[in-house]
């Protein structure tokens, strides 16, 4: 693969004691980058090694004699040497003074995309991903110039930090026919992107590094105006992307569904699960995991649903030789936690068991239940109920057909079966219902896992806590039959998280009527809470309501475990919630 460097013009902006070190290095050719720090040895890295060029540290004035030489720096502390593709990175400290550079030399690799030409000539979008240093910049730079050149298409770059067309006002010969637009600063990369479409006509747009939220809505708004788009985004793979709440609209985007009972029956899955909300912005995705070795993702899609519902997906893996011949093959899907040899055995072929056995589990089979551990008053993890699923999808192995047993916290088959006492069944089972949990409510305390009970009525009622003894069954105390503390207890007997937001679905667990009036009084002071009251600290007025729907605004503001009080003459008598 021809390339081009111009690795004479960033040597000489080095010191002459690193730069004469590194024109007679015998490995001068492969120079990745040079590091300077400031009172430390300058280095040289090499891809498979790295060495120091001097004996002396590196001192304030031959960096700033470095960094004469070179173009100003800008917002994202990048410079570049004019008509080059080389990029210096600038190290500050706390004043804005510059104690350290990173020269990082740029090549332009002719033939690297040979492994998935015919992926670019099929118009469809392109993703690439990879650590850094694989050569991503350099795979998009080649890109934009196969499209302009060879393929004939008007193709428009947004360079943000310079890095695929190089510095200067004059773009490098590597991008051949394709223009360049300049960011001003790397904040505004998502309006030049969109600027791009609308005033110059592109067939193709190629972008490098979409980071952040508004980025990546730019794209999905070019992409849906029918305009080929050729990226990088931050993440070794897809994977990496579905969890990332900034960068996941790329691939589709990601979103909770409750599923009607015969299709969870159908999938063997649970009722609430994470499907794709949307067509990917990005049609085909490329992981990089070696300069010579990528992994082919042909359909995004069809990769994101495979993983959301926990299993492999089945994509190409094509590599390169040195004399450029290029070889595909395809992944076999496997699960992704893998099956123990103990369940291989059950489908071995002198087996005629076509059904695992499944043996009792938990407190059932040894006729002993460990009690739950203490509910912890540490700080939330910050992990959502969206969170815990996405992270599930992903995780949970797939046993070709035969579903895995659901186990509880103390290993007791789910559903959880619960004895309720002195607590509104009703209650009850509205919270069941709409947060879809495994619990069943028993009469029988024989067949219970364990007994929810008021704590006044426990206090008042010694055969309960004798019969709860003997049988060992755990009781579990809340203070009032609230929607609150009901829907905290059991969360906390299915040991799951609490959400750190409240979705649709909870807050019509608050409702009475399920009127307008008292949806748009809940979301009020749901917002209230989640955008002032936690994040900032400051109490907060509602509007006057009707004393059923404060009542309702109290016993949500209660599920937060925040303090609130009404106060003023009916009819403008509203709430104010204290933060904790």
């Amino acid at each position: 693969m021809p390339n081009t460097d111009d690795l004479q013009k960033l040597l000489d902006i080095l010191p002459l004691e690193i730069r004469q070190a590194l024109e007679y290095h015998p490995l001068r050719d492969n120079l990745v980058e040079v590091v300077m720090d400031l009172g430390r040895l300058p280095e040289a890295r090499f891809p498979n090694q790295a060495e120091y060029l001097s004996d002396t540290p590196i001192s304030q004035e031959q960096l700033n004699e470095c960094i004469q030489r070179v173009g100003e720096f800008g917002g994202d502390n990048r410079a570049g040497i004019e008509k080059t593709l080389h990029r210096i990175s600038a190290i500050r400290n706390r004043t804005g003074k510059i104690i350290g550079l990173t020269c990082r030399v740029g090549r332009a690799v002719y033939g690297t995309i040979g492994m998935i030409r015919d992926l670019v000539e099929t118009g469809r979008s392109i993703l690439m991903l990879g650590r850094p240093g694989v050569g991503k910049t350099t795979a998009l730079r080649e890109i934009a110039r196969v499209l302009a050149d060879e393929l004939n298409k008007r193709v428009v770059i947004i360079d943000t930090s310079n890095e695929i067309a190089g510095d200067g006002d004059v773009a490098h010969p590597a991008i051949g026919r394709a223009r360049r637009m300049q960011v001003t600063r790397p904040e505004l990369q998502h309006q030049v992107m969109i600027e791009a479409v609308e005033n110059h006509m592109p067939e193709v747009i190629v972008i490098d590094e979409i980071g952040t939220e508004l980025e990546a809505m730019a794209a999905r708004t070019i992409a849906e105006r029918g305009v080929q788009l050729v990226g990088t985004a931050h993440g070794n793979q897809i994977e990496n992307l579905i969890k990332n709440p900034t960068l996941s609209d790329l691939v589709g985007g990601i979103q909770a569904v409750t599923l009607g009972d015969d299709e969870a029956r159908r999938r063997r899955s649970q009722k609430t699960v994470l499907e794709r909300k949307a067509p990917p912005t990005f049609e085909i995705a490329v992981e990089m995991l070696e300069r010579q070795r990528w992994v082919v993702h042909e359909s995004v899609a069809d990769t994101v649903d495979s993983l959301l519902r926990g299993h492999q997906p089945s994509p190409q893996m094509r590599t390169v030789d040195d004399a450029g011949k290029v070889t595909v093959t395809r992944q076999q899907p496997v699960s992704i936690r893998g099956i123990t040899d103990e369940k291989q055995d059950l489908r071995m072929p002198g087996n005629t068991s076509t059904t695992p056995v499944l043996q009792p589990n938990g407190w059932r089979a040894s006729g002993q239940m460990s009690p739950l551990p203490r509910y912890s008053k540490e700080p939330e993890s910050g992990i959502s109920e969206f969170e815990r699923l996405l992270d599930q999808s992903l995780d949970q192995s797939d046993l070709f057909g035969y579903g895995a047993q659901t186990a509880g916290p103390n290993g007791e088959d789910l559903p959880l079966h619960i004895y309720p006492y002195g607590v509104s069944r009703h209650q009850l089972e509205q919270v069941i219902q709409v947060l879809n949990l495994p619990v069943v409510l028993t009469k029988d305390i024989d067949s219970a896992d364990a007994i929810l009970a008021l704590r006044s009525h426990v206090k008042n009622h010694s055969k309960l806590r004798h019969i709860a003894k003997v049988r060992q069954v755990p009781i579990h105390m809340i203070k009032a039959s609230t929607i609150p503390q009901i829907t905290r207890t059991l969360r906390r007997m299915l040991d799951m998280d609490e959400p750190l937001t409240t979705d649709e679905r909870e807050l019509s667990l608050f409702t009475q009527g399920g009127s307008e009036d008292e949806i748009d009084a809940l979301e009020e002071a749901r917002l209230a809470v989640e955008q002032i009251v936690i994040p900032k600290g400051q109490p907060v007025e509602l509007l006057p309501r009707s004393p059923k729907v404060r009542k309702m605004q109290h016993e949500l503001v209660e599920h937060y475990r925040l303090k609130s009080n009404s106060f003023g003459e009916e009819p403008n008598r509203r709430l104010r919630i204290y933060p904790a």
